[in-house]
């Protein structure tokens, strides 16, 4: 990793620009504003069939279609589909990639702009002011109204996608008849936090960091970048799936030597690493790692995550897995004693399964089931 690794390539990604931009919760104003989406299936003649599905960390908009920088299949490719639980003969899927983002929306690497919204010829970089999940949903709610979509049928998404969708139900209430938060938390956990900082410092002590100002030497910090997915990527499988992967098994090798071995696990993370660098930038994943630690919905009203739903319409759906251990089960049942505190109708299913975090992006039968119940439930509720 101690080549020059050229930086992302360009893509034209379908957007939306919003001349008026957005304030920030933390009192910045992103001016304009670039909102990156796709689309799946077809909005219907009311308007009524739209379902919002908000990526995760790492994840991006292309949500069911090969990717244009690693040509790789979308990130949800295997629910989504005629018939399939995501049901794009019945409903209109949109996935936005989040403000703060690489791909497209506007974020670190695009162009820094100043109070009147004027071009200064290099990218945000470090400059970009804070973003908080709140600010993405923002985001998402300017496109929303772009389309003409009055009121999501649902808005769906897994770990930070989830926290995205909780807080389309606190900010939003009216804007979406289902909520189905995945795999996440109402606050991110010190544990969380401390994975995140390990990433972050990572990227901070490679030498091509630069400051941040990395492009200007056309270099990528890829080592500290590649360190970051490596230590991330082991919080979403479980002992369990790493050892049923890799064991011990040497890559090569049928036997130690203590020479040049390596086992099939660093092989594996190595790969993780090295493939992250080529599709995501450095200073987003700052930014957003920041977005998702600062979350904390309780937070937002006074410490009681039940006001945060109080007096809602919006009918839940939650999972979790029971091999997941950073977003654990008892995370996803503290959401639900809040909601059911709050009156709210909802539904809560813990699946078993030994794949860890990742489990909700990987083929898991009684989920999908569950998961596709809910919205077909949802839109016969209101005649879609």
């Amino acid at each position: 990793m101690s080549q020059a690794i050229a930086p992302l390539p360009e893509v034209e990604h379908q957007h939306a620009v919003f001349a008026d931009g957005l304030a920030l919760d933390c009192g910045a104003v992103i001016l304009p504003l670039t909102v990156a989406y796709r689309t799946y299936g077809r909005l219907n003649a009311a308007r009524t069939n739209a379902v919002l599905v908000c990526h995760a960390l790492t994840g991006d908009q292309y949500l069911a279609e090969p990717h244009p920088v690693t040509g790789k299949p979308g990130w949800w490719e295997s629910i989504v589909g005629p018939g399939k639980p995501l049901d794009t003969d019945r409903y209109f899927l949109v996935c936005v990639n989040v403000l703060g983002g690489c791909m497209g929306s506007t974020g670190p690497r695009s162009e820094m702009t100043d109070a009147e919204g004027r071009g200064l010829g290099r990218p945000w970089g470090t400059d970009f002011p804070q973003v908080t999940i709140r600010d993405m949903v923002r985001a998402q709610k300017r496109l929303m109204e772009h389309l003409g979509v009055a009121r999501w049928l649902a808005v769906i998404g897994g770990s930070m996608g989830g926290m995205q969708v909780l807080e389309w139900a606190a900010t939003y209430p009216d804007a979406l008849v289902a909520a189905a938060p995945i795999a996440c938390a109402a606050h991110h956990s010190a544990q969380n936090i401390a994975f995140h900082e390990v990433g972050r410092q990572a990227i901070h002590g490679d030498p091509d960091w630069d400051g941040g100002r990395y492009w200007e030497n056309g270099r990528v910090p890829a080592r500290g970048l590649a360190v970051a997915r490596m230590v991330a990527h082991i919080t979403y499988l479980s002992e369990q799936a790493l050892t049923r992967k890799f064991g011990r098994r040497l890559r090569g090798a049928s036997a130690l030597t203590f020479l040049e071995d390596v086992f099939e696990v660093e092989s594996y993370l190595r790969h993780q690493g090295s493939t992250f660098v080529q599709r995501f930038d450095a200073n987003a994943y700052l930014t957003i790692t920041r977005a998702m630690d600062f979350f904390d919905l309780a937070a937002e009203h006074e410490g009681d995550l039940s006001a945060a739903f109080r007096g809602t319409a919006t009918r839940f759906f939650l999972a979790s897995f029971s091999s997941d251990w950073l977003f654990p089960t008892s995370e996803s049942r503290a959401v639900v004693r809040a909601l059911n505190a709050a009156g709210a109708r909802v539904s809560f299913v813990e699946i078993a399964s030994d794949k860890g975090h990742d489990a909700f992006l990987l083929e898991e039968p009684e989920f999908h089931a569950a998961l596709g119940g809910f919205l077909r439930g949802s839109a016969e509720k209101v005649g879609v």
